[in-house]
């Protein structure tokens, strides 16, 4: 057994708990969203482009119910949590208005007369989500594939089970077809078992390296194709440019946002020489002013991190740092409470041969790096076996973006921290990952490019 668990992380007291399926409920949900698979590639994807839209609406419906069950299950600050909703709706919006028409056949310029190709959907796909976006995570794979026209099976994380049992309440009662999205709380050996089921067809991960590497094995020696998200240790670059204000405004949430439980937050602050003591003085104003309390209270701005076990993992890395040589140049004041608090800190000092170099720290840990100039921060953020996202800050936009053309990764922001949106490509290289959620790019990722040519010859 593999029990899911709401535990609220600012009383680390448990609220519920969910046991796995039995095999002949996994059956039940692979045989009704197969069975829908067949009946949608009969239909027109307009007509469940029209779905999304109701979809949309019952998530703003719902936002209240839904940030709260959020917040309670993985720590987040209300506010935020009512921003991921409204996040999804517009994603929802976003492939309810275009995904029918990014769907239609590609014509292909060829001396073999007509030929084109059709954008057909393959089959259910498994989902594999983490707890950190508990709905923005399952929305990204949910919504092109609703479109496409390939069903989708949810195994969330065991944190938010809550959540995950509401998000598919919320889109069945918006009218989507049963089988649409289908919420399982499996065990690992039943996802195995799942991914290896012929009527399966993808999978999507976003999570750990650990669990990338595990589910793309099962997903590969299966013959099955799959998208990973797997995080990082993301480069924010800041050169001796930059705007003053707009850096700290920048820097204001890029470390905490989330509790700093993002994947694609700044958790290596790179910074040229004549801006470090700048960069660090802000990040110290910005973290001191921060204030520890209840996720649900409007006044909370530092929340607990999603468990116990996210805390323990994070000290231990912590305390790895400044066992390797790391300086504090500042730490957060002890907080009074028995959630899973972790206190913000600034960490310099840190060499290729520190144990974090080439880790990532999930949580309000900032890692700044001095260098000398534009090739050696290059140099640095490249300097990693991950490859998510990054940022570049600077006055000078052409010089930002030749920084930015350097850098090996997946997504780069300039001026300015992580941002995601419906018709933004998501997605990264190296040990983050292959594959883009999001945009034309992620509505294609589970689709048959179906190649048509029309040969025939004239009787001229």
């Amino acid at each position: 057994m593999s029990k899911y668990q709401s535990i609220n992380p600012y009383t680390n007291e448990e609220f519920a708990s969910y046991d796995n399926p039995t095999a002949e409920q996994v059956e039940e949900a692979i045989n009704l969203a197969h069975t829908l698979y067949k009946k949608w590639r009969h239909e027109d994807p307009n007509e469940r482009a029209k779905f999304l839209h109701k979809i949309a609406d019952a998530f703003r419906e719902h936002e209240d119910e839904l940030a709260k069950m959020m917040t309670l299950e993985m720590g987040k600050v209300l506010r935020e949590s009512k921003e991921e909703v409204e996040l999804c709706a517009s994603i929802c919006d976003y492939y309810a208005d275009n995904a029918a028409a990014m769907l239609e056949p590609t014509p292909i310029k060829s001396d073999l007369r007509n030929a084109y190709y059709l954008k057909q959907a393959t089959g259910v796909i498994m989902a594999c989500e983490p707890w950190n976006f508990p709905v923005y995570q399952v929305v990204r794979i949910f919504a092109p594939n609703f479109v496409v026209g390939n069903p989708v099976l949810l195994k969330h994380a065991h944190n938010v089970p809550s959540s995950a049992a509401l998000i598919a309440k919320i889109i069945k009662r918006a009218g989507a077809p049963e089988g649409s999205l289908i919420n399982l709380f499996l065990s690992y050996d039943q996802l195995a078992n799942i991914i290896a089921d012929p009527r399966i067809q993808g999978v999507a991960l976003t999570g750990s390296e650990r669990g990338g590497s595990a589910v793309a094995e099962e997903a590969g020696k299966n013959l099955k194709k799959s998208t990973m998200e797997l995080g990082g240790n993301d480069a924010f670059i800041v050169l001796d440019d930059a705007d003053p204000k707009l850096l700290r405004n920048v820097l204001r949430d890029a470390r905490t946002y989330n509790g700093g439980q993002v994947c694609t937050s700044s958790k290596r602050i790179i910074v040229e020489k004549s801006r470090y003591d700048e960069v660090l003085d802000d990040l110290k104003s910005i973290f001191s002013e921060l204030k520890a309390g209840d996720p649900l209270d409007d006044s909370t701005t530092l929340p607990p991190l999603n468990s116990q076990r996210t805390k323990t993992k994070l000290e231990k890395q912590v305390q790895s740092a400044i066992d390797g040589g790391a300086k504090v140049f500042y730490q957060y004041p002890e907080i009074d409470a028995k959630g899973s608090f972790f206190r913000p800190m600034i960490l310099t000092n840190i060499d290729k041969n520190n144990p974090i170099f080439d880790q990532e720290l999930f949580g309000p840990v900032a890692e700044i790096y001095v260098v000398e100039d534009d090739d050696e921060a290059i140099e640095l953020a490249n300097d990693s076996s991950y490859g998510l996202g990054s940022s570049v800050i600077s006055s000078d936009i052409k010089r930002a973006q030749n920084v930015a053309a350097q850098i090996e990764t997946g997504m780069t922001v300039i001026n300015g921290r992580w941002i995601t949106s419906g018709e933004l490509p998501f997605g990264g290289v190296k040990k983050s990952g292959y594959g883009r959620e999001l945009s034309d790019l992620g509505m294609m990722a589970f689709v048959n490019e179906h190649l048509v040519i029309d040969v025939t010859k004239s009787n001229e």
